[in-house]
């Protein structure tokens, strides 16, 4: 039988997956390693998906070098439950924490932690559509907050975090969902980081939390059970049954990436991945990229026209040609092309001709 012509899907989540983890999962759906099962069957009790947890944590590990005094979980609830988990869980003393907004999901995270303590914007970049990263520095906190948060990579504004956010001795707690094991991260500089699974590891379902062993078990006493980090700890995220397919997904990823050779080397190719867009959106005389360039993002590349009827007439032509998914979110339009670490260079090199052959057809 032909096989399937794989779209270039420039989705910005869920999103494009690995195709060798893919078919690997395919040869394996109907039986997982002589057990006569899929792992969706499975009993999350049993030892083969007790080894199957346990060897996605260790290479997570091993990839991001996460010290001995953090712990990893898979957890349910996509970064939205977070947005409450980590006010929950970390507005411990003087249930102050400053949160640096740069973007959509920034904002959403600190109107939900308002609901729990005395949570303040220290910084937005939403003066400029959201199109840079606003710098602090550690005299701009309060002194006595309980963490600092933000939004590491920004989805929808296609802005990142080029360098660490300079907190001094705060919590720094961040969002990494759609740029977790796209490039080297010091995770000692961290508090928490936590990520959605559907941009770079697995699919939608699960949610990876890293976060340092001293933060968890201060929830108050009337906190769901559910929802205090300490329950996911103390049962080695088995407090209740967890999305098995999605961990055993990202646990392949995890292989996958160590094979080609860890992060460091996926950072290379992605930066090489991102610079063929930017060199040419800037030589561009039609499309332009909103984002400053000392904050411009690999994973999530924003770009337009100018011309809501031509951007328009761009994606509608990008899908005949094997490109699906290059509309921008909903809330700003144009276009955007997220270039996930299993984003192959071929499908960046035929996004580029393309955007050269519309710009020749249309200037």
């Amino acid at each position: 039988m032909k096989e399937a012509k794989r779209a270039y899907n420039f989705s910005a989540g869920p999103s494009v997956l690995p195709a060798k983890v893919l078919k690997e999962a395919g040869s394996e759906i109907l039986d997982y390693k002589g057990t006569g099962i899929s792992v969706m069957e499975m009993s999350h009790r049993s030892k083969e998906f007790k080894k199957i947890i346990e060897d996605a944590e260790e290479n997570l590990r091993k990839l991001m070098n996460i010290p001995d005094d953090y712990d990893v979980l898979f957890i349910q609830g996509g970064g939205t439950l977070q947005f409450s988990m980590v006010p929950i869980n970390l507005l411990t003393k003087s249930k102050k924490a400053d949160y640096i907004i740069t973007g959509s999901w920034a904002k959403k995270a600190f109107e939900e932690a308002k609901k729990f303590g005395d949570i303040r914007a220290v910084a937005s970049s939403e003066d400029e559509n959201f199109s840079y990263i606003p710098k602090i520095k550690p005299s701009d906190i309060r002194e006595d907050a309980d963490y600092v948060y933000v939004c590491y990579n920004n989805t929808i504004y296609g802005s990142h975090y080029n360098e660490y956010p300079d907190v001094g001795d705060k919590v720094l707690v961040a969002d990494m969902s759609s740029c977790i094991l796209s490039e080297e991260i010091d995770v000692s500089k961290f508090g928490l980081i936590f990520a959605g699974a559907q941009k770079n590891l697995a699919p939608a379902g699960l949610t990876i939390v890293i976060i340092k062993h001293e933060l968890q078990g201060k929830a108050p006493t009337n906190t769901p059970v559910y929802l205090d980090y300490a329950t996911h700890i103390n049962k080695n995220s088995l407090y209740n049954t967890p999305p098995c397919w999605q961990i055993y997904i990202a646990g392949e990823v995890f292989k996958y990436l160590l094979n080609l050779g860890g992060i460091s080397v996926v950072h290379e190719t992605n930066m090489r991945k991102a610079d063929k867009i930017y060199k040419y959106l800037d030589e561009s005389k039609l499309f332009k990229g909103p984002v400053r360039k000392e904050d411009r993002s690999l994973m999530n590349i924003t770009f337009v026209t100018g011309d809501a009827e031509l951007d328009k007439e761009f994606i509608e032509g990008a899908k005949k040609e094997n490109m699906i998914n290059l509309a921008g979110h909903r809330s700003v339009s144009g276009m955007r092309a997220s270039i996930y670490n299993a984003m192959p260079e071929e499908g960046v090199d035929a996004l580029v001709d393309y955007m050269r052959r519309f710009e020749k057809s249309h200037i």
